[in-house]
């Protein structure tokens, strides 16, 4: 008995039970939940859908933007300085005036500089926070 079907399937002896399903965990995150906040709730929409956000202010008056991008490249114009913290999923980027791309992971942020600009390529939705200057 050969080991490989006609449509070039490796035949096994045995069946292998996995259990019963379950559900799929949560991807780690890091702030899951923002409490007291205004929220805008016209939806931020740019780049034909890649990346949609939603803008909040903190009582103190902190501005903040919750959203994702879905897989793309895009460039990012800033005004203000950005800190991009990542809650799911996962980035590269380059700062302007960079060659090197670099990884961001749930749990960990980057810095942008203001009046400035970013790459950021994704592959998989990335799911962020970023806080305003």
């Amino acid at each position: 008995m050969g080991l490989i079907d006609r449509k070039g399937r490796l035949k096994t002896p045995f069946s292998i039970d996995a259990g019963p399903a379950r559900p799929l965990e949560a991807p780690t995150m890091t702030t899951q939940t923002i409490d007291g906040v205004s929220v805008n709730t016209q939806a931020n929409v740019y780049f034909d859908g890649k990346c949609v956000s939603h803008g909040l202010t903190l009582p103190d008056g902190t501005k903040l933007s919750v959203g994702v991008i879905l897989p793309a490249t895009l460039t990012f114009n800033t005004g203000a300085p950005e800190i991009m913290e990542c809650v799911a999923g996962y980035c590269e980027y380059k700062l302007d005036g960079s060659s090197e791309w670099v990884k961001s992971s749930a749990g960990e942020e980057f810095n942008v500089p203001g009046n400035s600009k970013f790459e950021i390529r994704v592959t998989e939705p990335y799911h962020y926070i970023c806080h305003f200057g």
